[in-house]
C-alpha cells in the first residue's frame, strides 16, 4: 500500500511554511534549511491549462495581481510578485509553476506532497494535468510525490490517469464512513485537520493500513503526542520548530 511514498515525519506546508511567501520557490529551500524531508504544496491550472503554485482561486491574497487563477493566462502569471505580501525582503518572488517546484524539489531532495487544488469546476482538467506532469517528470523512478486532494472527483481522474500513483484523501473531520472512501478511491493515505482528530480515530486509520498525515500543527508538544498515537506526518507552518 505505501509503495512510492516515502512519508517524511515533518512536511513544511505550502512550501515553507510562515518562513516563506507561500507556494514559491525560496520556501522549499528555506525547508530544506530547517531539515524537512517533505513539502505540501497547493497547484491549480492556469487559463493556459498550466499547472502553477497557488492556494486560492484569486490572486489578491498572495500576490499583486487581480482575478482568478483559472482566467489567468501563463505569461501574466509569470509576471506577478508571490512575495511582496509576505514581507518586503522576498519582493519579486515570482509564482512558480509545477514543473519548477519539481526541479526543485529534486535538487534539494524533498518528498513531494502537491495537493490539487481545483477551481471550481476545473476538477477533472487539474487532477489530469498535474498528475501527467507528475508521471512524465519522475518516469522510472521508485519514489514518486503523493497527490492529495479534498475532491474525490480529482482524485478519481487522478487514478484515472495513473493507476500507480500515490493518492491521499484530505479532509477536516473524519467522516464516518472514511474507510470506504478510501476504499473507494483506492488512496494510501488519509490528511486529517489535527484539531479534530482523536487517538482512535488515529488507531483505527492505523490499523487499517493507511498513513496518517495531520495539517496543520505548529505545536512542538502537540506534534510529540500526535507521533505517540501513531500520527505518520505533520503538515507544519514551523518547520523550524516542529521535529520528527
Amino acid at each position: 500500500m505505501r509503495s512510492g511514498w516515502p512519508c517524511p515525519r515533518v512536511m513544511a506546508h505550502r512550501c515553507g511554511g510562515a518562513l516563506a511567501p507561500e507556494n514559491t520557490l525560496p520556501g522549499l529551500a528555506i525547508a530544506a534549511q530547517f531539515g524537512s524531508q517533505g513539502v505540501e504544496f497547493d497547484v491549480m491550472l492556469s487559463a493556459d491549462g498550466t499547472p502553477w503554485l497557488i492556494h486560492d482561486e484569486t490572486l489578491e491574497r498572495t500576490t499583486n495581481g487581480a482575478g482568478r487563477v483559472c482566467d489567468s493566462c501563463d505569461a501574466l502569471l509569470a509576471g506577478l510578485d508571490a512575495g511582496i505580501r509576505h514581507h518586503p525582503a522576498f519582493a519579486a518572488t515570482r509564482l512558480p509553476t509545477l514543473h519548477e517546484a519539481l526541479v526543485q524539489c529534486r535538487a534539494l531532495g524533498l518528498a513531494a506532497n502537491i495537493e490539487i487544488k481545483p477551481a471550481m469546476g476545473h476538477e477533472v482538467a487539474t487532477a489530469t494535468q498535474v498528475t501527467r506532469m507528475v508521471r512524465a517528470f519522475h518516469e522510472g523512478m521508485a519514489v514518486q510525490p503523493l497527490l492529495s486532494s479534498f475532491s474525490e472527483e480529482a482524485l478519481c481522474a487522478a487514478r484515472r490517469e495513473a493507476p500507480l500513483q500515490p493518492l491521499a484523501l484530505l479532509v477536516e473531520d473524519l467522516p464516518a464512513d472514511w474507510q470506504a472512501r478510501c476504499t473507494r478511491l483506492g488512496v494510501i493515505a488519509l490528511h486529517v485537520d489535527s484539531a479534530g482528530l482523536d487517538i482512535g480515530q488515529a488507531r483505527a486509520i492505523k490499523a487499517a493500513g493507511y498513513l496518517l498525515a495531520v495539517y496543520t500543527e505548529n505545536s512542538p508538544s502537540r506534534a510529540r503526542e500526535l507521533f505517540g498515537w501513531g500520527v505518520d506526518s505533520i503538515i507544519t507552518d514551523r518547520p523550524d520548530r516542529v521535529r520528527g
